[in-house]
C-alpha cells in the first residue's frame, strides 16, 4: 500500500479510527489460543499452597510442620522463621513473603508447601498445626490513631521503602498521610457566609475480576530465577524481587502472559514471592493459582473510608472554600499502595473553581485485610463524599442543583487542586449535554427522581521506552513490556503506528517480551497507557518517517520505501527506539476528563425499595482510536460504579470477611443493568496520539453520588454510606415508627 509521508501530524479525521474495527488479539482469545499464567506448565513442576491464618492478630507461639514435611510427593515445606526478615510491596515493603511471629489480619500465610500434585500440597497444609496466642486488635481506624493505640508495625526501620526516604508521621500506625491545598483555605472559610460540614462512609470492594491470581516460578542453571505471573506490571514485579530477596534486579526474568482483567488489583503479587523461596528450597519450577476464597480473604480490596466534607459559599453560591478530609482503613500492611505518600491512589480532583481548597488523606494500619489500588483509586470514596455534600449545600441554598454546579464549574485557566491549571475544560459543556439529553427539570411522577453528580479525573503521566523494528518487506514490530490486561492497548498501539504512517493494520505486528528482551515499561495503570505508550510509539514512528524523508523516499511506495531504507543499512531490520516522558512538573497546564452522571430512579415507600429508570452519562473524550473498545471501557467503568453503588460490599466483621465467595459478595451482571445513555464529547485536544485521552477510569466514581442524590430527590432519603440499599432507604424512611 503507498503513502503520503508527511509532517507528524496532531490530529486525523475521525473516521480514519472507525474503519476497519478489530481487535489484534481477539482471534487468539475466542479460539482459546491465548495462554494466561494458569495455562503454563514445566517438567517436574510442583504446586504451590499456603497456610492461612485464622486470627485477625496474634503471636506465632510454634507451628508444627513434621507431618507435611513426612507426606511422601512434599518437596519444600517453610514458614516464616525459615524464610526470615524479607518483605515484599510496590513502595513500602512492609508485608512479610509468610507471617514470621505473628500474623495481622485473616488469611495471612503462615506456612508454605511444595509438592507434587494441587491434592498433596492441600493435604500437607491441612496437617501443619499451629499454636497461637491472641493479641487484641484494632479494627477502627479513628481508635487506630488515639495516642495509647497498640502500635501494629513496632519496627517500622526494617521495611525497605522503594524511594528516596519515607516520610515521618506523629502516630506509628498511620500508613501514609497528605494534605495537598492551593489558596488559603482557613481564609476562605473566614469570608464565607455559610459553611456546610457533612460525614460520609464507604466499604471494602473486591476487584470482581475474571481470572484468579496465579504465579509460575523456576530458577535456571545459571541461577536466574524466571516469572509468569498475572502481575500487570512486570519490570516494577522485577524491582519488587530484588528489594526482597536482596538479589540485583538482573537475576530475574518477569515473562508475559495475558492478564484476565484485573481492575488496578493486580499490581501487587503476594504469592510470587513464597513461591521463589519453594522453588530454591525444591530446586524445581513451583505453580500455584488461587481459588476465589483466597483471592477474596487475602489479598488486597479497595479502602474502606470516611470522609469529612467541609464547604464555604458566598451569598451568591459561590463555593470559595473546600476542604476534603479522608481517612482510609489500610488494613494490616501498606504493602499494595504504589504512590510514594503511601496513600490509596493520586490526589482526587474536583471538577470546581475553587480558589481555597484542600484535600487532606490520612492510611491507617488495622487488623483487617489490605487495602490497594482498584480501578480509580481514592476516587469513589472522595467522589461520593464530595458530590453528597454539594448536592445537600445546594438544596440547602436553594439553587437549583444542576444549576449549582455549573455556577462553580472550573473553567479554562483554572486551578485544580494540586495546582495545575485546567487544559481544555469542558466541564459547563458537559453539564449542558447532562441537562438537555436527561430531560433535567421535567416534571417527574410521585416517588421518582433524579439526581446529578459531576467528575474530573487526571490522565496518566510517566515515561516509557519501548522498539519499532521495520522489515524488508515493508511490516513493522512494535516490541513492547507493556501488558495486555482486557483493555485493548496492543490494538491501539497498532491503530496509532498505522495511522501516523498511512499504512494497512495488518503491516503492523506488536510484540511483548520478558523484561530481559525489551526495555523498561512502568507498567498498565493509572490511566496512563494510551497517552504513554502511544507517545512512545508515535516517537519511533516519527523517527522512522525523518529517515525515509532524508533519503528521498517518501514519495515511494512504502513497501519500496521499507526495503530500500533497510537496504541502505546493510539489509538487517532497523531497530527504532521510541521514548516518551509525560512526567509533568508542578503548576504545569494539564487535559483532564470531565464527565457526569443523571440518574433517574423510583423508590417504594414502604418497602425502600428503588428502580433505577435511566441513566445519561457525558464525558469529555478527546479524540477516540479505538471506538469499541473505548465504549467498552466505558460501559465497564458504569458496571463497576453501579456495583459499587447497589450491590458490593465487603462485610467485615472484627476483621473477618464475612462473604467470601462471589455467591455472597454481589456483582452486577447484564440483567442488572438498567438504562443507559451515552454521549461523548470528541475534539483533538488532548495529550496523547492525536488528542487522545483516558477512558478506563473516568465514569466509575460519579455514578454512586448520582444516585444517592436521586434517591434523596424521590423520597427525601439522604444515605451518607455506600451502597446504596432498600433496607437502608428503609430504615431511614421507617426510622421515627420504629422509635
Amino acid at each position: 500500500m503507498s503513502t503520503t509521508l508527511d509532517q507528524p501530524r496532531t490530529s486525523v479525521p475521525a473516521d480514519r479510527f472507525r474503519a476497519d474495527e478489530y481487535r489484534v488479539d481477539g482471534t487468539i482469545k475466542t479460539s482459546g489460543q491465548a495462554k494466561y499464567t494458569s495455562d503454563f506448565s514445566l517438567p517436574r513442576m510442583l504446586w504451590a499452597d499456603f497456610l492461612p491464618g485464622t486470627m485477625a492478630h496474634a503471636k506465632i507461639v510454634s507451628i508444627d510442620t513434621s507431618e507435611a514435611r513426612a507426606m511422601p510427593g512434599v518437596h519444600a515445606v517453610l514458614t516464616g522463621r525459615d524464610i526470615g526478615d524479607h518483605y515484599f510491596g510496590r513502595r513500602l515493603c512492609d508485608w512479610p513473603v509468610l507471617a514470621i511471629d505473628r500474623v495481622r489480619f485473616i488469611g495471612e500465610f503462615v506456612a508454605a508447601v511444595a509438592a507434587e500434585t494441587p491434592q498433596i500440597a492441600e493435604a500437607a497444609i491441612a496437617a501443619i498445626v499451629v499454636e497461637y496466642e491472641e493479641l487484641p486488635g484494632l479494627f477502627d481506624p479513628e481508635e487506630a490513631l488515639k495516642p495509647d493505640a497498640l502500635v501494629l508495625h513496632e519496627h517500622p526501620e526494617k521495611y525497605p521503602f522503594m524511594f528516596p526516604k519515607r516520610p515521618q508521621h506523629p502516630h506509628p500506625n498511620i500508613q501514609g498521610y497528605g494534605n495537598t491545598t492551593i489558596g488559603d483555605v482557613e481564609a476562605g472559610f473566614a469570608q464565607s457566609v455559610r459553611i456546610f460540614e457533612h460525614t460520609f462512609t464507604t466499604p471494602r470492594y473486591h476487584g470482581g475480576y475474571l481470572e484468579p491470581r496465579a504465579t509460575m516460578v523456576w530458577i535456571d542453571d545459571a541461577g536466574i530465577v524466571h516469572v509468569i505471573s498475572t502481575n500487570k506490571s512486570p519490570f516494577s514485579l522485577r524491582e519488587q524481587f530484588a528489594v526482597t530477596t536482596g538479589l540485583p534486579q538482573d537475576k530475574f526474568v518477569i515473562h508475559p502472559s495475558y492478564v484476565g482483567g484485573d481492575f488496578g488489583a493486580k499490581g501487587l503479587s503476594v504469592e510470587e514471592f513464597p513461591c521463589y523461596y519453594l522453588a530454591a528450597a525444591s530446586g524445581r519450577p513451583v505453580k500455584f493459582v488461587r481459588n476465589y476464597l483466597d483471592d477474596i480473604r487475602s489479598t488486597t480490596v479497595r479502602h474502606a473510608s470516611k470522609i469529612t466534607v467541609r464547604t464555604g459559599v458566598t451569598a451568591e453560591g459561590k463555593m470559595i472554600a473546600l476542604h476534603v478530609k479522608a481517612l482510609f482503613d489500610g488494613g494490616a500492611y501498606a504493602a499494595g499502595k504504589v504512590i510514594p505518600t503511601i496513600l490509596p491512589g493520586p490526589e482526587t480532583k474536583f471538577p470546581y473553581g475553587i480558589p481555597n481548597q484542600s484535600l487532606e488523606r490520612t492510611a491507617v494500619y488495622t487488623n483487617s485485610v489490605p487495602g490497594g489500588f482498584m480501578r480509580a483509586p481514592g476516587d469513589i470514596q472522595c467522589v461520593f463524599a464530595a458530590e453528597s455534600a454539594i448536592d445537600l449545600v445546594a438544596r440547602e441554598l436553594g439553587i437549583e442543583p444542576l444549576e449549582f454546579r455549573m455556577l462553580n464549574c472550573a473553567r479554562e485557566g483554572e486551578l485544580d487542586v494540586e495546582g495545575h491549571t485546567y487544559l481544555a475544560a469542558r466541564g459547563a459543556d458537559v453539564l449542558e449535554v447532562l441537562k438537555r439529553e436527561s430531560g433535567w427539570g421535567s416534571p417527574l411522577a410521585d416517588g421518582r427522581g433524579r439526581g446529578v453528580a459531576f467528575a474530573v479525573r487526571h490522565i496518566g503521566v510517566g515515561k516509557t521506552t519501548l522498539q519499532l523494528v521495520v522489515n524488508a518487506t515493508g511490516d513493522l514490530d512494535v516490541h513492547t513490556g507493556t501488558v495486555e490486561q482486557g483493555m485493548g492497548i496492543f490494538t491501539v498501539l497498532t491503530r496509532v503506528v498505522a495511522v501516523d504512517l498511512g499504512i494497512d493494520l495488518t503491516r503492523v505486528r506488536v510484540q511483548r517480551g520478558g523484561t530481559d528482551e525489551v526495555p523498561f515499561d512502568p507498567g498498565v495503570g493509572a490511566s496512563r497507557t494510551t497517552h504513554v505508550v502511544g507517545g512512545a510509539v508515535l516517537d519511533a514512528t516519527r523517527q522512522l518517517r525523518a529517515d525515509l524523508d532524508a533519503i528521498g523516499l517518501a514519495d515511494n511506495g512504502w513497501d519500496a520505501a521499507c526495503a530500500a531504507l533497510v537496504a541502505s543499512r546493510g539489509g538487517e531490520p532497523i531497530t527504532y527506539t521510541g521514548t516518551f516522558d509525560g512526567q509533568p512538573h508542578h503548576g504545569d497546564p494539564q487535559y483532564n476528563n470531565f464527565n457526569g452522571y443523571v440518574v433517574d430512579v423510583t423508590v417504594d415507600r414502604e418497602t425502600g425499595a428503588f428502580t433505577i429508570d435511566d441513566v445519561t452519562f457525558c464525558v469529555d473524550a478527546g479524540t477516540i482510536l479505538n471506538p469499541i473498545a473505548h465504549r467498552g471501557q466505558i460501559d465497564g467503568g458504569f458496571v463497576m460504579g453501579l456495583g459499587h453503588a447497589t450491590t458490593e460490599e465487603l462485610i467485615v466483621e472484627e476483621g473477618r470477611i464475612a462473604n467470601l465467595t462471589f455467591a455472597d459478595y454481589k456483582l452486577p451482571c447484564q440483567k442488572d443493568m438498567p438504562p443507559f445513555h451515552v454521549h461523548i464529547l470528541e475534539s483533538d485536544r488532548g495529550p496523547g496520539p492525536f488528542g487522545a485521552r483516558a477512558v478506563g477510569e473516568v465514569n466509575t466514581s460519579a455514578f454512586g453520588p448520582a444516585l444517592a442524590n436521586a434517591v434523596h430527590a424521590a423520597c427525601g432519603v439522604r444515605l451518607t454510606q455506600l451502597p446504596v440499599t432498600a433496607e437502608r432507604i428503609y430504615a431511614v424512611l421507617h426510622a421515627d415508627s420504629a422509635a
